[in-house]
């Protein structure tokens, strides 16, 4: 029982760290909370979904269109809703993103209507039995999957010219600028990627799921920015661990406690981590002067 619900649990934390990401990344070069980073995965898995039911069930291209289309959006929504007002006050671009969030999510019920659609089976439903427990193939296929983008943002932000030029302009945008770092196309660059990998995350839960609907980015969002501040806002290494641990907790809450203690075990971690750390695990205490 306790090792089918791990794996449940990091199954499900795997795709809050993926979600989690986008938020910390956003956060880490232009410190903004882009609240409609839910509402982007959310139209990831319908991309998903529309490439699913009418040109093709290869897995590895619905995800890889989804992943590419979502980056464009994101791009688009920087270029929109938070460039116009990045130099503008912190409540004038937290009122941009909710804003986005709530056009994004109502444009998506205008044209494809409130109701919940089925996801295709695009993956083989293969179960192993070990030791008495089985294991679903898509389980594991889901923590690869989640593990590799990881490993492929680590490598980006630590191993590319355009990584080093996201951590210059996070340290200082200023600074970067004077240095001949194009800050406008590392932003861009940022929502960019943080959006693809909220698309693969809306594309592996419509597969594990097997069911999406237009208001499913709201609650998986507000669960992944919860990892993302356990982990430490800001810190890729940190929202990996926040989502495990959140999916961990959240799966082991609900299978000993009580279901109804779900989303409370979430918000309950927040709340905590706010008052006895609210750096979060992997994030640093920084002083201002104001």
């Amino acid at each position: 029982m306790i090792l089918k619900q791990l794996l449940n649990g990091i199954t499900v934390g795997s795709i809050y760290s993926l979600i989690a990401l986008g938020y910390t990344m956003v956060y880490g070069i232009i410190k903004l909370i882009n609240f409609a980073h839910g509402d982007i995965y959310m139209v990831g898995a319908f991309i998903g979904l529309i490439v699913a039911t009418h040109f093709t069930s290869n897995f590895i291209v619905v995800m890889a269109v989804a992943m590419a289309l979502t980056a464009v959006l994101g791009v688009l929504v920087e270029k929109i809703a938070y460039k116009p007002v990045r130099n503008s006050s912190r409540i004038s671009a937290l009122i941009s993103a909710i804003g986005a969030s709530i056009f994004i999510s109502n444009l998506v019920v205008l044209i494809n209507g409130p109701q919940r659609e089925a996801y295709p089976q695009i993956f083989p439903e293969i179960n192993f039995v070990i030791g008495g427990i089985t294991i679903s193939f898509l389980q594991i296929f889901i923590i690869l999957v989640s593990i590799a983008l990881m490993f492929g943002l680590y490598y980006i932000v630590h191993n590319t010219k355009m990584g080093v030029a996201m951590r210059a302009v996070s340290q200082n945008m200023t600074t970067a600028r004077l240095m001949g770092i194009n800050s406008d196309k590392v932003i861009s660059f940022t929502f960019a990627i943080g959006s693809s990998l909220a698309a693969a995350a809306g594309v592996l839960v419509g597969t594990y799921y097997r069911a999406v609907d237009p208001l499913m980015g709201l609650l998986f969002g507000l669960k992944a920015f919860v990892a993302a501040v356990l982990g430490g806002i800001g810190s890729i290494p940190g929202a990996m661990v926040g989502g495990l641990v959140l999916g961990l907790a959240e799966v082991m809450g609900v299978a000993f406690i009580s279901p109804s203690f779900r989303d409370a075990i979430a918000f309950g971690i927040l709340i905590f981590i706010l008052i006895v750390k609210p750096s979060g695990l992997f994030g640093k205490a920084t002083k201002e002067k104001v």
